[in-house]
């Protein structure tokens, strides 16, 4: 298990009961003594970019949802850093936001990869020491953030591919019950 970082993706715990986080993954793409900040990447939100920004009418990308924070912002992660100035790395060729001009009239011209450019409303972010306890906790598990991860075709499944990137004992998680109680 890694330290909580930036590139690195939280795997919710089988048994995490908050339903913001229940069997989730979250990119992180801040964490410092400040706090954490990052994105849910498997859970897409219902709504389109269409939908949510008037001006891209015509250009139904899908929009995830990001966290239970701040629900009227949208963010964006990519791997187009030439194309959309001002990004950060958070890993090896994905970026943290940038020109949101730039990223509009990338998707504009057609040429943005649904596979290469995710949207999400709002993030998820936890305070000084927050996430830590979390961890004490065992809330979360760690794994270093792929571009195969981050920008799956195969949202559905990004959970338990998270957990078959750890390996050995965490693959036998992939069949826990949400709730054990229930067997």
């Amino acid at each position: 298990m890694i330290e909580p970082g930036t590139g690195v993706l939280l795997i919710a715990d089988p048994f995490l009961k908050d339903p913001n986080f229940l069997r989730t993954v979250v990119l992180l793409c801040e964490h410092n003594e400040e706090g954490s900040f990052g994105f849910v990447i498997n859970r897409p939100y219902g709504s389109t970019l269409e939908q949510l920004v008037p001006e891209m009418e015509g250009f139904s990308l899908p929009v995830f949802y990001g966290g239970p924070v701040q629900m009227d912002t949208i963010h964006f992660v990519h791997q187009y850093p030439d194309e959309i100035p001002g990004g950060q790395e958070i890993t090896e060729g994905v970026y943290w936001g940038g020109d949101f001009n730039k990223a509009m009239a990338l998707v504009k011209s057609g040429r943005a990869d649904s596979l290469k450019i995710r949207f999400f409303i709002g993030y998820s972010g936890w305070g000084d020491g927050q996430l830590e306890e979390e961890m004490k906790e065992k809330s979360w598990l760690t794994a270093s953030a792929t571009k195969r991860l981050v920008f799956t075709d195969n949202i559905n499944n990004t959970w338990k591919d998270a957990l078959k990137h750890l390996g050995g004992d965490y693959e036998m998680m992939i069949n826990f019950p949400i709730d054990p109680q229930l067997n």
